[in-house]
């Protein structure tokens, strides 16, 4: 027969203050581990709803991102003109000839610089991005120096509010409307017209080129067309294929950093739990041996007291979780790795979060409980019933 949980939980209760005190360092280390998933988590779905599966970004041959990209405006009519390019309202293929270039902005508040990316697009480019809406203002007219702000570049740069006018490639901008994004990538950006950006920054080539797909599957025929055409060295990615690649270094770096953290603080969280078990096996152990001596076996002692440290582990668990669930109401600003531009992110628990960092709590209540209990199931029952 196995020992009831009320019996298990009843003794965590006895022992209020030694509970609440390794709960509490054991919630501390599942608050910086789920913090730590969240923040991959936010840039993560950041990153990847920028990009939408039915389109397609067409850069230079082996570059790794836009920035490094050219593709000259007589290839961007080519691309365009592929038959897996949709029509638009007005019969014309929708694809969109982009340039992107960093600037440097001073923040608010702080005035320290950071890069910033600005975005030459063409009138299609919200046909092509549904999810990109102008908020506040108006769009940009084509052939003038109009920009639109990102919703976390208005929130975060000096001098980019509505009405507001930018100096930079030796030309002013006017600040005419405020994207948004719903929260992906282009949050964090500038948009203009794609000619004038071009002229102003001396640019004779797009960095790539977005087009709208007829459907998903024609991907790979556009891939392949575009690479056997003798006249162009570029090739075609899935738009939220290649920004998912643009997340990879960043969320490498966090994961990285956040789990060499977690695993340090978790350590002594362990021992914690350890000391408290130990704790509770002294204070017990004339009970151990009543209740060796009313026939329950050392297995049972052991599943005992391991199931009271993993309950111990799931209540500090499940008190970090809480705390760390408080963190999606804000966000996040950093410098991407690989585009070295600013982008802002959120923190974003999902179910696996959750699980995971609930199962690390528990984890580390099975390593702090494990010596303690094999020390209670192995003890003498005549020894422990001296002790009553």
């Amino acid at each position: 027969m196995a020992l009831p949980l009320t019996y298990i939980a009843r003794n965590l209760v006895a022992r209020r203050l030694t509970t609440a005190l390794t709960a509490g360092g054991m919630a501390l280390v599942v608050y910086v581990f789920a913090v730590m998933l969240m923040l991959d988590e936010g840039l993560h779905q950041a990153l990847v709803q920028t990009g939408a599966a039915d389109n397609a970004l067409v850069t230079r041959r082996s570059s790794e991102t836009e920035i490094q990209s050219a593709v000259s405006r007589q290839d961007a009519a080519v691309i365009a003109s592929q038959p897996e390019v949709a029509l638009g309202p007005d019969g014309r293929r929708l694809a969109s000839g982009e340039v992107v270039v960093l600037i440097s902005l001073p923040r608010q508040g702080s005035g320290k610089p950071a890069n910033v990316v600005i975005r030459g697009v063409s009138p299609d480019a919200f046909l092509i991005r549904r999810g990109v809406r102008v908020v506040h203002g108006r769009i940009f007219r084509a052939g003038s120096a109009e920009i639109l702000a990102g919703a976390a570049v208005a929130r975060q740069f000096a001098g980019t509010a509505l009405g507001a006018h930018l100096r930079f490639a030796q030309r002013e901008w006017t600040v005419v409307g405020e994207l948004d994004a719903h929260g992906s990538a282009f949050d964090s950006e500038i948009w203009g017209d794609a000619q004038q950006l071009m002229q102003a920054f001396r640019r004779s080539a797009y960095s790539a080129v977005v087009v709208k797909l007829v459907a998903e599957p024609r991907l790979e025929s556009l891939r392949a067309r575009l690479e056997s055409d003798p006249r162009l060295t570029v090739e075609a990615r899935r738009e939220s294929e290649y920004y998912e690649g643009q997340s990879r270094l960043l969320s490498r770096f966090i994961l990285i950093l956040g789990t060499t953290i977690s695993l340090v603080f978790s350590a002594g969280a362990i021992i914690g739990a350890m000391v408290t078990m130990y704790s509770a096996v002294a204070k017990r152990t004339a009970e151990i041996g009543t209740l060796r001596a009313l026939g329950f076996r050392r297995r049972e002692i052991l599943g005992a007291f391991v199931g009271e440290s993993a309950l111990l582990g799931f209540v500090g668990g499940a008190f970090g979780l809480l705390a760390a669930s408080a963190m999606q109401s804000l966000s996040f600003s950093t410098m991407n790795f690989q585009s070295f531009a600013e982008i802002s992110f959120g923190f974003v628990l999902s179910p696996r979060i959750a699980l995971l960092s609930l199962a690390f709590g528990v984890l580390m209540g099975l390593l702090g409980g494990t010596l303690p209990a094999l020390h209670a199931a192995r003890l003498d029952i005549v020894a422990s019933l001296r002790k009553v």
